[in-house]
């Protein structure tokens, strides 16, 4: 089983699964993206960021599927997404290799997108996943981090930056 990863913190490891946590309101990253530092304040700071960064976002709420590409695009990132579907994000990933991806567990219709995080690793694609459930169950290495929503804006960049940075080092 894999945890919630805090930035900078190590995957956990564990024999069972905690009990889930239903998902957050669909609005909740727009809540937290609205607290912190402003978008240039932090583009100011010399901070690290997704500027040219190609990232596929697979998410099925369409609050927060819009709130991470706006966010991701005031940063300068290309966004592909947010694609709600497996079949949506490996037509979005066939049109153009993506350098990271972030994914939800949960997909439209009950959907999980384990398969689709096989076929990005394989790829050799960054994954990053963001969910509303404290417990993921997923295989140690299979992705990058996993956030849980609500996340707030620094937290996010504070994973997706160094991901997209090594990328951009290849």
């Amino acid at each position: 089983m894999v945890s919630t990863c805090e930035a900078g913190g190590t995957v956990d490891e564990g024999a069972a699964m905690a009990t889930m946590k239903p998902p957050s309101p669909p609005d909740a990253w727009d809540r937290e993206s609205q607290t912190g530092p402003s978008l240039h304040e932090r583009s100011a700071s010399g901070s690290s960021e997704p500027k040219d960064a190609r990232i596929l976002l697979v998410e099925d709420s369409w609050h927060v599927g819009n709130a991470i590409k706006r966010l991701l695009r005031a940063l300068g990132a290309d966004v592909a997404g947010p694609a709600a579907t497996i079949a949506d994000a490996e037509r979005l990933v066939a049109e153009r290799t993506p350098d990271v991806a972030i994914v939800d567990i949960n997909l439209r219709d009950g959907e999980r997108s384990d398969t689709l995080i096989d076929r990005l690793q394989q790829q050799q694609i960054p994954v990053v996943v963001i969910t509303g459930y404290t417990a993921v169950s997923l295989l140690p290495g299979k992705v990058e981090a996993i956030l849980q929503k609500p996340v707030s804006v620094e937290k996010f960049l504070a994973v997706l930056s160094p991901i997209v940075a090594r990328q951009k080092n290849k």
